[in-house]
């Protein structure tokens, strides 16, 4: 087939990705009047991650209310649709051909669609036990939380009968919760962190109510088993190793954007977040072209997806309107130990980020770290944060330095003592 056999459209906003940022994005703009919003994704069904999560958790900060992951997701499509957004899955947009214009294939055929507003919300994925360079066999009953979850909720499958869980982030406890609803045995919870992530509350009740052990300091080194997993072999950080039988083990965290279209299109990455770098109103350096969610940020939780897409619709309607495109270029780093922030691109004179402050993640744990914001040698800002900030959990640093900022200088440095 021919580049002209393809179906050529225009649409006035396309976005792509129906997880929570893409759909209330979709819903924001099809309620202010946008006559074409069309949402892609290339799952077989919209809603991304929540969908088979099936505990609950969901909807508190965008909602006001508590919901299981499926019955969030259903109420962000149903919002969707009844905007007058046009929701399309199995769809999946393979390049770009040409600015703002997007080739994409369906059952139905190819497709060439070039919008005025593209949106990428396409969030993030685990990164699975290849990316993670663990040596040993490559038996079955190796997966990520997502391959769990999808296993257990969609599929209704047998996933093993003693499981270890790699990471000890808030996903961890997800999976713990999945593992027990599908019949297996947690063996241990492993983090190469002196202790856990997640919020206390939650990791002593989970801790309470399963009665897993949490082996800190320590990482996988091998992976052994013919067929099925049998054991994995655990490296303490003093140098000691142990073999814990299990027959599943799942990789959890260490979350990487999925990037592929932005990338392609030449949008510049941050070399923190390994996302498009942006600005506060959710600009890429591709004219035309908005980015959202998790793609942003490797991982909020879903209702903090959902409100950058809520946010992103302002922007994106005065974009559509006409507005210039002048996306802040300045751009904002971090240093070790601190591991990204959001948004990674200032204009000084230009607006302030989403709920006027910056989103951080650190790689260890930092009590009451003194942020420095620098540039050029000149001190920004410098303030101590009120408590202890951990790896996996964001933390927040105040956004009313950035007019102090010189927009001709180099880059911006944030750093951590």
């Amino acid at each position: 087939m021919t580049p002209t056999d393809r179906t050529h459209r225009t649409v006035d906003a396309l976005v792509i990705g129906a997880g929570p940022a893409g759909l209330a994005l979709a819903a924001r703009l099809a309620a202010a009047g946008v006559d074409r919003v069309e949402v892609l994704d290339r799952e077989q069904y919209a809603g991304g991650i929540p969908r088979h999560c099936h505990h609950t958790g969901f909807g508190l900060r965008d909602l006001r209310r508590l919901m299981t992951g499926p019955d969030y997701a259903r109420h962000h499509i149903a919002a969707a649709i009844r905007a007058g957004a046009v929701l399309r899955t199995s769809v999946t947009a393979t390049g770009w051909a040409a600015p703002r214009t997007v080739d994409i294939t369906s059952p139905t055929g190819l497709e060439r669609i070039t919008a005025t507003a593209v949106v990428l919300a396409t969030g993030a994925r685990e990164r699975p036990r290849s990316a993670r360079l663990v040596p040993g066999t490559r038996p079955a009953g190796v997966l990520t939380t997502g391959q769990l979850q999808q296993a257990v909720h969609l599929h209704h499958q047998h996933v093993g009968r003693r499981a270890v869980i790699v990471g000890a982030e808030r996903v961890g406890y997800s999976a713990v919760a999945t593992l027990h609803r599908a019949g297996a045995e947690v063996a241990a919870m492993v983090t190469d962190q002196p202790r856990h992530q997640t919020h206390p509350a939650r990791h002593l009740g989970t801790r309470l109510r399963y009665g897993f052990p949490l082996v800190t300091d320590a990482t996988v080194a091998e992976l052994t088993g013919q067929g099925r997993l049998e054991s994995v072999r655990l490296r303490h950080r003093d140098g000691r190793t142990a073999d814990v039988a299990c027959d599943t083990v799942v990789f959890t965290g260490d979350w990487i954007p999925d990037h592929e279209l932005a990338r392609s299109a030449g949008i510049a990455l941050d070399p923190g977040t390994r996302g498009p770098a942006a600005d506060a109103e959710f600009r890429t350096g591709e004219p035309g072209v908005f980015a959202v969610g998790n793609l942003l940020h490797p991982v909020e939780t879903a209702d903090i997806a959902a409100l950058d897409g809520r946010l992103a619709a302002g922007p994106v309607l005065r974009h559509l309107a006409g507005r210039p495109w002048t996306p802040g270029a300045l751009p904002v780093r971090v240093e070790a130990p601190l591991l990204w922030v959001s948004p990674n691109r200032i204009a000084p004179d230009g607006p302030r980020p989403p709920r006027g402050r910056f989103t951080l993640r650190t790689t260890r744990f930092l009590t009451r770290p003194v942020l420095t914001v620098a540039q050029d040698g000149r001190t920004l800002h410098r303030g101590r944060l009120p408590r202890t900030v951990a790896p996996g959990r964001p933390f927040h640093m105040p956004a009313d330095w950035i007019a102090r900022a010189d927009a001709h200088g180099g880059p911006v440095r944030i750093t951590a003592d």
